[in-house]
């Protein structure tokens, strides 16, 4: 790519290489095994044609993949619009699309304490005259659900209390970080259990998410309220059982621990 399609800068721990026309930032300790799975392909065809690849569906299909040569698993998924103009925009945005701004909101997401996947390296490609597609690979949470599988499985519904009780702690660390995430729904937030068995929540799809005053409450209302509206259109599509007595308590639990 021409010098000044790039990315003016790239991030402490991360390193920035040029493979099959697209513009690569990795971190400085897994670039030599991306390099590796982009070689004559881009990142996505490597996930999604890998033998070992479990797919994850959302706003289009993501793989999670083991890295060549590496024991670690990342999910590979391909940069999407959202929303009423989808169709139409598709998976073309303006250089230097929504990546470089994801890492960088990861980064600042887990400097204040808020969990998040660690994006482990981003694709920017061509796509005619100022459009740019790419691909985002973030590392793998083992066992990881999220909140809306969580909710809809009768079993894990057990320990509701500790499901919740790990979303409060994410909303309320969103909230110490100032950080407020216009897509913030039960597809977002990805629950797993530590090695001491307690949950533990990550918020996922953070490219959109933009920063305020730490600790402002209306903050932290708000992505509390996307959350919530998320959770009552999956109670009333029959999908997940959730009264609102538990409803109120999570957001009582939230802001709690704001």
């Amino acid at each position: 790519m021409r010098s000044r399609d790039r990315v003016p800068s790239v991030p402490a721990g991360y390193t920035r290489f040029e493979a099959v026309g697209a513009e690569v930032v990795a971190r400085e300790t897994h670039a030599g095994a991306v390099r590796r799975a982009m070689d004559g392909s881009s990142l996505y065809a490597f996930a999604a044609r890998h033998p070992a690849r479990r797919e994850l569906r959302g706003r289009g299909a993501a793989y999670a993949v083991p890295l060549p040569d590496s024991e670690m698993r990342v999910v590979v998924r391909h940069s999407r619009h959202g929303g009423f103009l989808a169709p139409v925009t598709g998976d073309r945005f303006l250089a230097p699309t929504r990546a470089p701004h994801e890492l960088a909101t990861s980064l600042r997401l887990s400097s204040a304490g808020v969990a998040t996947p660690e994006l482990i390296a981003y694709a920017i490609y061509r796509a005619g005259g100022p459009f740019r597609r790419a691909d985002v690979a973030t590392r793998e949470v083992p066992g990881g659900r999220d909140l809306a599988d969580l909710l809809a499985d009768a079993q894990a519904r057990r320990d509701l209390v500790g499901v919740f009780a790990a979303t409060a702690r994410l909303l309320g660390a969103l909230a110490r970080a100032g950080a407020r995430h216009p897509d913030l729904n039960a597809a977002n937030v990805l629950l797993a259990s530590g090695d001491d068995g307690a949950h533990r929540a990550y918020v996922l799809d953070v490219d959109r998410v933009t920063f305020g005053t730490p600790n402002d409450a209306v903050i932290a209302t708000r992505n509390f309220e996307r959350l919530a509206r998320s959770l009552r259109k999956l109670r009333a599509s029959g999908r997940v059982a959730l009264s609102d007595a538990e409803l109120s308590a999570l957001g009582t639990a939230a802001g709690q621990a704001a």
